[in-house]
């Protein structure tokens, strides 16, 4: 086996994680992704990155953001702290201050009248300084035709990061 597996800190408790698991790439849009890098130019702390679906990590160490058409790059990374869904009325009273909405009105816009969503809650964003081209992440990650986010064990992560 090449990783052990690995204790994380999820939430407050301790959760054994598989080694391939080590990392989640998430895919955000331009509009959402830009919207991010605003949010994190004027504040720390910990974000919500906001989901329509559960595709998205129970646990990991790390979150990638792929930034989908026209950008086509792994642009971020950040430390990962849980992945929380539910009713989005309930998750917007009590994340909503972390997402990159800045107001309801553009939280229920996003929503699209559904009724469960998924926080996918991280902190320590950081704006990759080299991003990874399309070509580059297909080479390290293999097809990104309907992709919709994957995880990736610790030397895929290496290979992403530098």
């Amino acid at each position: 086996m090449l990783f052990q597996e690995l204790n994380i800190m999820v939430a407050g408790r301790v959760k054994r994680m598989k080694p391939e698991h080590y990392a989640f790439i998430l895919i955000a849009d331009e509009k959402y992704w830009n919207m991010l890098c605003e949010r994190n130019r004027t504040s720390k702390g910990t974000y919500s990155f906001v989901r329509r679906n559960k595709v998205a990590p129970k646990s990991a160490q790390k979150l990638f953001f792929y930034v989908k058409k026209p950008v086509m790059q792994v642009m971020g990374i950040a430390d990962f702290v849980e992945r929380v869904t539910g009713d989005s009325g309930e998750l917007w009273r009590k994340y909503g201050t972390e997402s990159c909405f800045k107001t309801f009105e553009d939280y229920c816009d996003f929503t699209q009248g559904r009724m469960a969503m998924t926080f996918v809650r991280f902190k320590n964003f950081v704006e990759l300084k080299q991003p990874k081209t399309t070509a580059e992440t297909r080479s390290i990650i293999g097809s990104l035709q309907g992709f919709r986010g994957k995880y990736v064990n610790l030397e895929t992560t290496k290979q992403l990061i530098t």
